[in-house]
C-alpha cells in the first residue's frame, strides 16, 4: 500500500502530542497506519525500518515533524494530513485531552523566557526528541530547577552527568523516560488522580508507581510524594543517584510515614547500596522489585499495614473463594476444545512483567508499550489500536483460552481505554475465548474508575480487583479447561 511523508519545517512537538496525532490521522477512513515523529536520526531509522519513510522524510532535520501515512489513495492520505493540522490546533490551544485542563497557561519558546514568564517555578518537564534532551535538562538544572526528563533515548551517560549534576545542586533529576510522578500533590506525565497522604514511593517504574498509588487510595491511604526516577537508575551503570536523594528527601519530610520503592531487579552493586540507604532511613520502609515473590499489590497492602501499625498478611485473591471457584468453572465450561493458554495483551511495562512472573510455563504476556512495538504508532496506553489487533489476532489462535488485560486510566491515557477495545473483545468472546481483565486507576481519574468497570463487566469481561489477581484467575481457567478436556 502507498507511503507518503509529509515535513513540516522547524515544527517540533513533544511526543505525546505526537502519539495523539498518529491516532486521529489513523481514524480516518482509507488510512492503514500514521505516524508522526520529529526528524532526528534515530526515529528516521526507525521509519525506515517500519517502510514508512519515503525520499521527501528522509530529507527531514532534526528539527523537522515528519508525517508519514500509509493509505489507499492520495485524497485519503490528504484527508488524514487535514485531521492531523486539526490535531496541532487543538494541542496548541491547550485542547489536547486526557488531563486537568490549566487556566492561564503560559506558553514560551524558551526556558529563559518561560523562567521570565513563570518566577516562582522550580521545576522544568523535559519532553523533546532524545538528542536535545539532556542539552535543555543542563539548561534547567543550571537555571536551579528541579527536571523531570519524560524524553526517552537519552544516552545513559548523559543520563549519569545530569543525575551527578542535578546531586551537586541539591535538585533532583528525575528520568530520562520517566513518565510519571507526584510532587507535592501535583501529577505529572500519565500519573493517577489519588489523594495526598502518608505514604512516599520512589519508583523507577512507571505503571508499578500508578498501580501502587491507585492500590493505596482504595485502601482509604494517599501518597505524600511519588517519585519517578527513571527506569534505569536502579540499574549498575547509573547506581541509584537518584534514589538515594529521594530517600534522603522522604526520610526528612513530615508529611511521610512510611516509604516504599518500587523498580526493576537492580544491578548487584547497586542492591548493596541500596540495603544500606533503606537500613538508614529511621521510617518503616516497603520494597518491591518485579520478578520477586510479592506483587504491587502486596506492597501497597504492606505499606498500609506499616502505617497503620497493623500485620500485613498477602492473600491471592482478596474476593471469596467461593466466588473464585465459580468464575474459574463457568470461564472454562464456556471454552471451545482445545483452549489452555493465557495470551496477556499489555500496554503496562511493568504490569506486563509482573503477569509474566505469575504465570506458569507455557503462557506468554506481550508488552505493546515496548520499543518494538510502538515504531511510527502511538503507546498503546493513548491509542489501543494495536491492541485490538493482537486481541484478534491471539483469540483466533484456536489454543488460547483467555485473553489477559490491562486497562490503565489516569492523566495523559486515552479518554475512554476500556470502550475503545470494546469491538476486539467482543470478537474474542464470540471466538470462544475467556477474557480476564484489571483496571489501573481511580474514580477521581478522567475515565473513571467506575465507569470502566462497568464498561468491561458488560461485554463480559472478568474484571479483577488487581494484575496479580486477574493474572492467577486466568491461569486458574487454563488449568481448568486443560483438565477437562484432558
Amino acid at each position: 500500500m502507498p507511503v507518503w511523508n509529509l515535513v513540516r519545517r522547524g515544527a517540533y512537538h513533544d511526543s505525546v502530542t505526537l502519539m495523539r496525532l498518529s491516532r486521529d490521522m489513523e481514524a480516518v477512513t482509507g488510512v492503514t497506519r500514521a505516524a508522526a515523529m520529529m526528524g532526528t536520526p534515530h526515529n528516521l531509522a526507525l521509519l525506515r525500518d517500519a517502510g514508512l519513510l519515503t525520499a521527501e522524510g528522509e530529507a527531514a532535520r532534526p528539527t523537522d515533524l515528519v508525517v508519514a501515512v500509509v493509505a489507499e489513495r492520495e485524497d485519503a492520505a490528504r484527508a488524514a494530513w487535514a485531521a492531523g493540522e486539526d490535531a496541532l490546533a487543538r494541542a496548541s490551544r491547550g485542547g489536547g485531552g486526557g488531563g486537568p485542563s490549566i487556566s492561564g497557561v503560559v506558553r514560551r519558546r524558551s526556558l529563559r523566557l518561560a523562567m521570565a514568564a513563570l518566577s516562582d517555578a522550580n521545576l522544568a518537564l523535559i519532553s523533546v526528541p532524545g538528542v536535545y534532551a539532556a542539552a535543555e535538562a543542563t539548561k534547567a538544572l543550571a537555571a536551579g530547577l528541579h527536571v523531570m526528563v519524560f524524553s526517552d533515548n537519552v544516552p545513559v551517560a548523559d543520563e549519569v552527568r545530569l543525575k551527578q549534576l542535578a546531586r551537586e545542586r541539591g535538585l533532583f533529576a528525575l528520568g530520562p523516560d520517566c513518565g510519571t510522578a507526584i510532587l507535592g500533590g501535583v501529577p505529572l506525565g500519565f500519573a493517577n488522580a489519588v489523594p495526598r497522604g502518608r505514604i512516599g514511593i520512589a519508583a523507577a517504574s512507571g505503571t508499578g508507581l500508578q498501580a501502587v498509588t491507585c492500590h493505596l487510595a482504595a485502601a482509604g491511604e494517599g501518597v505524600s510524594h511519588a517519585i519517578g526516577l527513571g527506569g534505569r537508575d536502579l540499574s549498575d551503570d547509573v547506581g541509584g543517584l537518584m534514589l538515594e536523594p529521594a530517600l534522603a528527601a522522604l526520610a526528612a519530610d513530615p508529611a511521610t510515614s512510611v516509604i516504599c520503592v518500587i523498580g526493576k531487579p537492580p544491578g548487584p552493586m547497586t542492591a548493596k547500596k541500596i540495603d544500606g540507604w533503606l537500613a538508614a532511613l529511621g521510617k518503616p520502609w516497603i520494597a518491591h522489585f518485579t520478578g520477586g515473590v510479592s506483587t504491587l499489590e502486596d506492597t501497597a497492602h504492606a505499606a498500609v499495614a506499616l502505617a497503620r501499625g497493623e500485620r500485613h498478611r498477602p492473600v491471592g485473591f482478596t474476593i471469596p473463594n467461593d466466588d473464585v471457584a465459580r468464575l474459574v468453572t463457568d470461564a472454562a465450561a464456556s471454552l471451545s476444545s482445545g483452549r489452555r493458554f493465557v495470551r496477556g495483551v499489555y500496554a503496562g511495562g511493568t504490569l506486563a512483567q509482573e503477569a509474566a512472573a505469575l504465570l506458569p510455563g507455557g503462557h506468554r504476556v506481550v508488552d505493546l508499550g515496548d520499543d518494538a512495538y510502538t515504531v511510527g504508532r502511538p503507546h498503546p496506553m493513548i491509542d489501543g489500536t494495536i491492541r485490538r489487533e493482537w486481541i484478534v489476532k491471539d483469540a483466533a489462535d484456536p489454543t488460547t483460552a483467555v485473553i489477559l488485560l490491562d486497562v490503565v486510566l489516569g492523566y495523559g491515557a486515552h479518554p475512554d481505554p476500556a470502550g475503545e477495545l470494546l469491538a476486539a473483545i467482543e470478537r474474542a468472546r464470540r471466538e470462544g475465548v475467556a477474557v480476564v481483565a484489571s483496571v489501573c486507576g481511580t474514580d477521581g481519574d478522567p475515565q473513571g474508575l467506575a465507569r470502566q468497570t462497568t464498561t468491561l463487566a458488560r461485554a463480559g469481561v472478568i474484571v479483577m480487583p488487581s494484575n496479580a489477581q486477574a493474572a492467577r484467575l486466568a491461569a486458574l481457567i487454563a488449568a481448568r479447561a486443560s483438565e477437562a478436556r484432558g
